[in-house]
């Protein structure tokens, strides 16, 4: 019987430029594999290949997924054999907490023909230079559509009822915790539960809350959303529950889901780009608008929030375009250095990684 798949992004592509999770979801592991190498040298091939063989064990894993390219992965996780393989190239900067015995580096520039490589060299560079310069115009993008973003968050501000976000915010502390406490530390992943990609918004809310009870919170731009989650969140690591707290793809300081798995429930920003209506017989909205901003606002200030919108729209879009041409000189970089691999030597390497899990698990993998 096959175990549980999580998803997630732990980087994203942000107003903030490239935004690094990675080290929370790496907490804990005694043993992991730091996959070093060029575009294309296998590193979702061996990461899919191992993690679903674990997963048909009856291992619950983690995929972490890569948010400038939907067809890959930037690593995987067995929680319960505290071990994990990651991408470590470039942009992913991984400095893990953790013993320095713990830390396999895999060499993967080793399956690639380097003189093949080096008489391309110049292709190679160019291409670096403009994947690198079309994220520098996305984040530049992202940077300025947040910009916009507060001008329609300000609108909301000024409206905003702050006596009744406390009290509701009081009131689903009490109804999600009740007098609930856990006798141990608290476990705190900080994740992305979406991302902007080439393909634009991609988020996992359906897997991430499967078989939870959900709370979507409605609302507007400023009217509270993220504040809430944050309570929230600060609440069940006080009463030492394993939270995990999901950032906004879009602006990392702000939040966008609290799951708290112990207690069986998810409460989410359910607006757009991951916007969610109740599917579930146990699903319950959350509606902000109605409960803490003054009454006719949206009508009010329509003429205004139309422009806004229309404009962070257009920024957005523009923005994601840059991403999509990132990725087709991407494709066009995994391609030179994928023609040079040798196939065999990445399932080489795949065994061997699988041979030394064998001898931390009690029952043997498959190889």
């Amino acid at each position: 019987m096959n175990g549980t798949i999580l998803n997630f992004f732990a980087g994203g592509n942000t107003a903030h430029g490239f935004y690094s999770l990675y080290e929370s979801s790496l907490q804990s592991l005694t043993r992991l594999y730091v996959l070093k190498g060029g575009p294309g040298t296998e590193q979702t091939k061996l990461i899919r290949e191992i993690g679903e063989q674990l997963n048909q064990q009856g291992y619950e894993i983690w995929f972490i997924h890569t948010a400038s390219d939907n067809d890959s992965f930037d690593g995987v996780i067995i929680p319960k054999l505290n071990i994990g393989i990651v991408d470590g190239t470039a942009p992913r900067v991984i400095n893990p907490e953790l013993p320095e015995e713990s830390i396999v580096f895999v060499d993967l520039e080793q399956v690639a023909d380097q003189f093949q490589l080096s008489q391309q060299k110049l292709e190679i560079d160019n291409l670096v230079g403009a994947i690198k310069q079309e994220h520098e115009l996305a984040y530049a993008g992202f940077a300025e559509a947040l910009r916009i973003h507060d001008e329609w968050e300000a609108i909301y501000i000024a409206k905003m009822n702050f006596q009744a976000a406390d009290e509701l915010t009081q009131e689903y502390i009490q109804h999600l915790y009740d007098d609930q406490t856990s006798e141990k530390s608290s476990r705190v992943d900080h994740r992305f539960l979406g991302a902007a990609t080439p393909k634009g918004a991609v988020d996992f809310v359906p897997n991430l809350t499967s078989g939870l009870k959900r709370y979507l919170v409605k609302g507007r731009a400023g009217s509270g959303k993220s504040t809430l989650l944050k309570k929230i969140a600060a609440e069940g690591i006080k009463r030492g529950f394993d939270v995990e707290i999901y950032h906004c793809g879009f602006d990392p300081n702000s939040l966008d889901m609290i799951i708290v798995r112990e207690l069986r429930f998810a409460i989410f920003d359910s607006t757009a780009p991951h916007e969610y209506y109740p599917d579930r017989d146990t699903d319950e909205i959350v509606d902000m608008y109605s409960r803490c901003i003054q009454p006719g606002t949206d009508e009010e200030y329509s003429e205004a929030i139309a422009g806004i919108k229309e404009r962070y729209s257009s920024t957005m879009k523009q923005s994601t375009q840059h991403l999509t041409d990132a990725k087709v000189f991407l494709v066009a970089l995994k391609q030179i250095y994928t023609s040079t691999v040798d196939f065999d030597r990445v399932d080489q390497i795949k065994s061997q990684i699988l041979d030394e899990i064998n001898e931390i698990v009690e029952s043997p993998l498959e190889v």
